[in-house]
């Protein structure tokens, strides 16, 4: 199945969906186990691979990785757990079809490609997964159908719905219609963000690599077992598209994925798909990162990745703390200049005086009003402008800090 809808303005932040939001106050409430062994007992997962994983170096589907793939899925679905598998491959699969030799660089005919690949990716899934007695379902999705309201809503609904009907949706960037979605992270960053929406106990992302390495491992680069904060990755060797040439994510997107979800309170696992059975089974393969964050609410979500940042606002060493210490709102008084053309609404950016960005918030006022209001206080600006500029720059409330 396809979401889409029209409801809902482009780049508003999605409210709670109702029970959804109520879900995710109280599951961040609920200790999460931090170790891998999670993943052996996990009732909801996620599942991504990418396309280097899924197609052969002559181009094409590869038969034999996938059937691999879907045995080790199938038998986990079968056991009980409920799966999504974010899959990458369209326009991979359908390079071949079109007697094209590598992945095109034009929009145009990535789109052509996703369109004749998508089928037959579905087919394969289709096939693979109904010989061990599994129905799977298409959804595709865009950026936009996590930043609407309505869509966002849809989307959960939908998608929680084939789960209690014990159905495996097979989830994919919409590339036939998308923009520049179409280059959303190698589907790694939706993976995360589905994570995230359908409140998944874990997240396991799968390609050709079967760890993150602190230097290259042919250079003698030690695999690292476990990330718990930035730090443990300050050394780490990340490469770039599979040995196939056809998958645009690498690990950077899947480390920016792991570091979301982990974020936002699911423990995920960087791996082979290779490794597929041995980490649903909790062993110690791959990359594990650790939760470090609570789940946040769809719209914080929303703010934190997939809002259009329309300016920046730089901040003075007070603010700073205050803002990313302190967790407190921003006020004018600690504004040193502003960036962008901006309305009141609109996500920005909060930097610090070396460009370095520490959150983002909905700002209460617009580019214009703005630079006349810096480094005065709300009551000063309130007695000389009028009582409504005695308030927030951006509120705590409407605020993230990354």
């Amino acid at each position: 199945m396809t979401m889409t809808t029209d409801a809902g303005r482009p780049g508003t932040a999605p409210d709670a969906v109702g029970t959804a939001q109520a879900r995710d106050r109280a599951s961040a409430k609920k200790p999460v186990r931090a170790d891998r062994g999670l993943l052996r007992t996990a009732k909801r997962l996620v599942v991504k691979v990418g396309s280097s994983s899924l197609t052969s170096l002559a181009g094409g589907i590869s038969e034999e990785a996938l059937l691999a793939l879907v045995d080790v899925l199938a038998e986990r679905r079968n056991a009980g757990s409920e799966l999504i598998l974010v899959s990458s491959g369209a326009i991979a699969a359908g390079l071949a079809p079109l007697g094209l030799g590598r992945r095109p660089r034009d929009l145009a005919t990535q789109q052509a490609a996703a369109s004749v690949g998508q089928g037959l990716l579905m087919a394969r899934y289709t096939q693979a997964f109904g010989a061990h007695g599994v129905t799977v379902s298409q959804v595709l999705l865009t950026a936009e159908d996590l930043m609407r309201r309505q869509q966002y809503a849809n989307a959960y609904r939908a998608l929680n719905r084939l789960l209690h009907l014990g159905v495996v949706p097979v989830v994919n960037e919409n590339d036939t219609v998308a923009t520049h979605e179409i280059r959303f992270g190698d589907n790694d960053r939706l993976a995360a963000l589905v994570a995230h929406l359908v409140k998944a106990d874990a997240m396991v992302l799968l390609s050709d690599v079967d760890a993150i390495y602190d230097r290259p491992p042919q250079a003698g680069g030690i695999r690292i077992p476990l990330v718990t904060g930035p730090a443990d990755l300050a050394q780490a060797n990340i490469g770039s598209s599979g040995k196939a040439g056809v998958g645009t994510g690498g690990m950077v997107t899947k480390v920016e994925a792991a570091n979301i979800a982990a974020g936002s309170g699911i423990p995920a696992l960087v791996t082979s798909t290779a490794n597929a059975a041995a980490a649903l089974a909790g062993e110690d393969v791959g990359t594990w990162f650790s939760i470090n964050g609570s789940r946040r609410t769809p719209r914080l979500l929303w703010l934190a990745h997939l809002a259009s940042i329309q300016g920046r606002l730089i901040l003075d060493d007070g603010a700073v703390k205050a803002v990313r210490e302190r967790h407190r709102s921003l006020l004018p008084a600690g504004i040193t200049s502003v960036k962008g053309d901006f309305e009141p609404g609109d996500p920005v950016e909060l930097a610090d005086a070396e460009g370095q960005v520490i959150a983002r918030g909905l700002v209460n006022f617009s580019s214009y009003e703005l630079p006349r209001m810096l480094g005065r206080s709300t009551k000063e600006l309130a007695s000389s402008l009028g009582r409504q500029y005695e308030r927030e720059v951006v509120h705590v409330d409407d605020l993230v800090v990354l």
